[in-house]
This record gives structure tokens, sequence and C-alpha cells, in this order.
């Protein structure tokens, strides 16, 4: 077994929840290296660019939060971070730099506004991913948020869960417009109808086995099957375990569930499902996904008469507290508090009456996180980066702004494109999936080491199998150099824009 198998065999995850008392008064060079990991169950990261300084990971199900929740992080990160949040393409919010000592206030607060970190990290289910707009758009097959929240409530907590192969990744979406980068996910359901004795029945169609680490890009493998929603959560759970109990367990880069299915097919993997439901199972329906994609970035009518969601640019996904403040005040003041994070590190404003919107897109806050931002900020995502990522091999928050305003300024009618930073090849920013997918490397030139990047073109991560590896396109360019590079590459794909 690897090192991670055997650290899981000698205790589960969930148990280091008992040890941190004592770690919290004892300080964080107390804690042995294996239970270093272990905090990973409880979304606890030791982070070895800064010793002692920590970072946890908030679950959020499906993205939907409220103001209450970003007043609580935001002075969770006064009190004991650096006065900054990051949101990330699992719409989950993660804090920085605080100290073991800090951990059991830091949970009391998130208790009290309904949050927890369980689970977030190694060999768990990560939060389940769905449309930011879900219930609000009308664009949707169906709200499929209910069943997020389903199934997260059958794992957190739960021991039949804390010890699969490796990372687990989930997404169930009723959105027509392939907002949740579906077929980088281990399980992905995506809108679907079937005829079933003789009339329409909304449901998904499923597919399993995508990835973004270990070896590359694999999009997810349809299976052939149709569910409702009333059983979705029941199969996303029997896919899982059939992972747990049969996935491999050696090298960590070949134990994703994307090599299990290569290994058994479709077919057989599909036939174990009904094996563990107990019952046929119904073959795929007709997709109802488009081949629209969005970000939900701007203004959008709602399904609800009168009333709007305002995606919100959050520049690289990273976001002060004083904004987490501005935001929450802008929910409750021209919304109901609810308040949603995408896919792509932004935010929504929902439930905004017509009668609102005026002075709503008027408020100082919409100056720095804009409804109606540069087509080159609205694509740009980055990854955590060096500072506080110890895979990352190159700093990507900073070049990513800095790489995109300076673009809008060579680019000003460039149109939309969309440029991921991921600070190493494990793909945190799903590089793959972007028209332009940047890889973070070191090179040595004249005897100087350079932060770097490979680029990448071309990936989609469409439903029903039309998902493809991006082509790579140039290797070893120095990161001072970037900007002339794209420039140049854009321009010769769009003439007009220059």
């Amino acid at each position: 077994m690897n090192k991670i198998e055997v650290l899981k065999a000698e205790k589960d995850g969930l148990d280091i929840l008992n040890n941190i008392p004592a770690f919290s008064k004892e300080g964080w060079e107390s804690i042995p290296a294996d239970d270093r990991d272990r905090l990973k169950w409880a979304g606890i990261f030791f982070r070895r660019q800064t010793p002692g300084r920590f970072m946890m990971r908030i679950r959020i199900s499906n993205g939907i939060s409220n103001s209450g929740q970003f007043r609580a992080i935001a002075g969770i990160s006064d009190d004991y971070g650096k006065g900054f949040a990051d949101l990330t393409t699992r719409q989950q919010i993660q804090l920085r730099e605080f100290s073991i000592e800090q951990v059991p206030d830091i949970w009391q607060r998130l208790d009290a506004v309904g949050l927890i970190s369980l689970q977030t990290g190694m060999d768990n289910i990560r939060t389940v991913v769905g449309c930011p707009a879900a219930g609000l758009t009308p664009h949707e097959l169906m709200d499929a948020s209910p069943i997020a929240r389903q199934f997260t409530d059958m794992f957190v907590g739960n021991r039949e869960y804390t010890n699969l192969p490796r990372k687990f990744n989930v997404t169930i979406t009723g959105c027509l417009e392939n907002c949740t980068h579906v077929a980088t996910q281990d399980i992905a359901m995506t809108p679907a109808v079937k005829t079933v004795n003789g009339r329409e029945v909304a449901g998904f169609n499923v597919a399993a086995g995508g990835k973004m680490g270990s070896g590359g890009y694999t999009p997810n493998t349809p299976l052939d099957l149709f569910v409702t929603p009333d059983e979705a959560a029941e199969i996303c759970n029997h896919i899982v375990l059939i992972f747990r109990d049969h996935g491999s367990r050696e090298a960590r880069n070949k134990v994703r569930l994307a090599f299990l299915i290569a290994e058994w097919g479709a077919e057989r993997f599909r036939a174990e499902i009904e094996t563990q439901a107990g019952r046929p199972l119904l073959r795929a329906g007709r997709s109802a996904t488009t081949d629209v994609q969005t970000s939900h970035i701007g203004i959008f009518p709602q399904i609800q008469p009168g009333l709007n969601y305002v995606g919100l640019c959050v520049p690289v996904g990273r976001i002060t507290t004083a904004q987490l403040r501005d935001v929450a005040d802008l929910a409750d003041d021209y919304g109901d508090g609810e308040i949603r994070i995408t896919p792509e590190q932004n935010l929504i404003i929902p439930n905004v009456p017509d009668e609102y919107l005026d002075a709503l897109t008027a408020e100082p806050l919409l100056q720095a996180l804009s409804y109606r931002p540069s087509d080159i900020t609205r694509g740009t995502v980055s990854c955590t980066g060096i500072d506080y990522c110890h895979f990352s091999l190159i700093e990507t928050k900073e070049r990513a702004m800095e790489t995109a305003r300076a673009l809008e300024k060579r680019l000003p009618n460039i149109g939309p494109v969309s440029l991921y930073w991921s600070g190493c090849a494990n793909g945190c920013a799903n590089h793959a999936l972007a028209d332009i997918g940047l890889v973070g490397k070191r090179i040595r030139v004249d005897g100087e080491i350079l932060e770097a990047v490979d680029i990448y073109r071309g990936g989609e991560a469409l439903p029903n199998g039309d998902g493809k590896p991006p082509a790579p396109v140039m290797s070893n360019v120095a990161c001072s150099e970037l900007p002339r590079v794209l420039e140049e590459m854009l321009a010769r794909d769009n003439p007009s824009s220059c």
C-alpha cells in the first residue's frame, strides 16, 4: 500500500477530531507528521510555506450561502487571518493564516451560521458542485440543489465514506448551459429527458470517471444511465461505494475512479451499479443541455417574475473581508440575504427586484466586483499559487491579474476568452478547459531559475462524452514574457481586436 493507505489503515481520518483540542493547547509543533495529513479530513491544511499557519476549506453545498455566513467568515479572517478569503472552483471558501490554537473558536463561529469544514480534503467526497443559479434561472430543466444537499447529508461525518482510494468530485446540475465543468467530475449528473411508461420524465444522464490531475485531464465516461431526481442521491452513493470497494490503492497517481472505469469498461461498471441498487436501471435519456456555456456574470431575469440575479466578477477569486461584508450588506439591502458562489470563483446576488437594479448597480462595490467586467477579466481563473500551496511551482493570482490588465490594454476588443492558471499539473484551476490554459513550472535560463508556464489550448468539458483534452502549443514560456506571447497568440486568432 502507498503511504496514505498505511496512514488510513492505522486510524480513520475523522478520528483526528478527537485530537484537535490537545493540538490547540500544545501548538502546531506537537502535531505528528501523519496527523498533519489527517487534519485534512477536518478541512484543516498544514502549509509548508508558512509553518504554524494553516488553511481551512469551508464546505458550501452547491455554492449557496448567505449574508450571515459571509459576515462570519469575514470576522474570522479579520481576527485570525490576513483580511481576505479565496473563492474556489468547487464553490467553497478558503480561510488562511490562522493557527491551530484558534481552530476551536473558528469552528464554533462557523457552526453558529451553519457551516462546516469536514472532509474537504484528502480521500473524501469534496463539495458537491451545482449550477450557482439553481432555482433561479429559466435555463434549467430542474432545480438540482436539493439533491446536492441530500447527497451531502449522506456522507458528511459518515465513516462509510472516509476511506476512499482518492479524492472524489461530484456535480449534480439541472442547468442547460454547461456551467459546472461536468466532464472533469468523478460523477456528473446532467439534465436529460426520458420517456417512461408513455410520459416524459425529467431527470439526469450519468457519466463517471472524469479528472484533472493524476496524469492529466480525462473526460468522464457516459454510463448509458438515466436517473430520476428521487433516485439521484442513491445512485451517487452506489457509485462512490463501488469506488471505495474496488478502486486501486497502489500508486497515488493511478487510483482515481477514471482508472477503475478504464479497467472495467462502462458496461461492467453500470452493471455493478444495478447490482448495488438491486434493480434494473434505465438507459440514458435525451440530453437537455445546449451548446451554450455561461459564467452567470451580469444581470439575468429569474424564473420568478419581477426578480433578477446579479453575477459579480471577483478577479481570480480573492476577496477582502471588507468586500465580504459589503456583499453581505448588498444581499440584505437589495435581495433576501442569499449569496451564491460560482465554479469560476465569482459571486451572485439573487432575488433583486426590478426596481432595485439601478441602485444596486450604482453601488461603489460594483466598481471592484463588476457585473460587466472586461472579457479578459471575466474569463480569468487562478489557483492558489505558490504563496499558499506547496504543490504550486509559480505565483499565480497576482500574475494572472497583471497579465489580464496588460491584455486589456493591448487588445481592448478581444471578445470572450478564458484564461485559466494552474500553478502545477494537478490542475486546480481547470486549465485544461480554457481557451488558453497555463500550467506552472520552473525553468533554467543562463543559470537562473525562472517561473514559467506551458500553454494549452482547445480543451472542453461538455457532457455526453463530448469533453476533450487540450493540445499543448508552447512550452517553457517565462512568466515575464507571457503578456507579449499571449498578445501575439490572441491577435493571430482575432485580427480585428488589435
